[in-house]
């Protein structure tokens, strides 16, 4: 099914441009991993997007199952959107990288509403280690696929804060994302402090 991936590429180059920069990965007993850097332009002219290519070549398993679908199931690749020249964001490859090889590295579901974390910074110096998964749809449509094979989604990757991650774990995502809207939070300043949690 790795003829999915010319399409999801071109839906990528269609909503943010041409990449001016692009990585591979490959972890042990998974696909290769690309990530791909797009430049920033148009009114948001200072923010840098990073989009992950290969996660959705196979469908995500439900870790419940016995055998895996090789047809069914959600398919996804990850987004992120940082400010340009606040930090080393580049540096966030791999980790993105190991964010889109999870499904078929420890057989978890992406889904909007869920917590990833990556264990050390995203890049060098980042008060982040986890992302929040948003809702699809906005910046990049959902790639529809011939039946019997599901869409495509694009989940945007929101950078959370090690406290805020723990208040995600008791109070949920849409009571973050609440507390984010509420105090006007930045979430593509890639040096933000925590957002006030008491």
């Amino acid at each position: 099914m790795a003829d999915v991936l010319p399409l999801v590429e071109a839906r990528l180059h269609s909503a943010l441009g041409e990449p001016d920069a692009r990585a591979a990965v490959t972890f042990l007993g998974t696909d290769r991993i690309e990530v791909l850097r797009f430049p920033a332009a148009g009114q948001e002219g200072d923010v840098v997007r990073y989009a992950t290519l290969g996660m959705s070549a196979q469908p995500m398993a439900d870790p419940a199952a016995v055998l895996a679908d090789p047809v069914k199931g959600p398919r996804a690749e990850l987004v992120l959107s940082v400010r340009a020249g606040a930090a080393d964001t580049d540096k966030v490859l791999r980790p993105l990288a190991v964010l889109a090889a999870s499904p078929q590295v420890e057989g978890v579901i992406v889904a909007p509403g869920a917590s990833l974390d990556v264990g050390e910074p995203l890049w060098p110096g980042a008060p982040f280690t986890s992302v929040l998964v948003a809702e699809p749809g906005g910046l990049v449509e959902d790639l529809e696929l011939d039946a019997p094979l599901d869409p495509v989604r694009f989940l945007p990757l929101l950078p959370m804060t090690p406290n805020e991650a723990a208040w995600k774990r008791v109070h949920g995502a849409p009571a973050l994302q609440e507390r984010w809207l509420n105090h006007g939070t930045d979430l593509r300043d890639p040096a933000r402090r925590s957002v006030p949690l008491d």
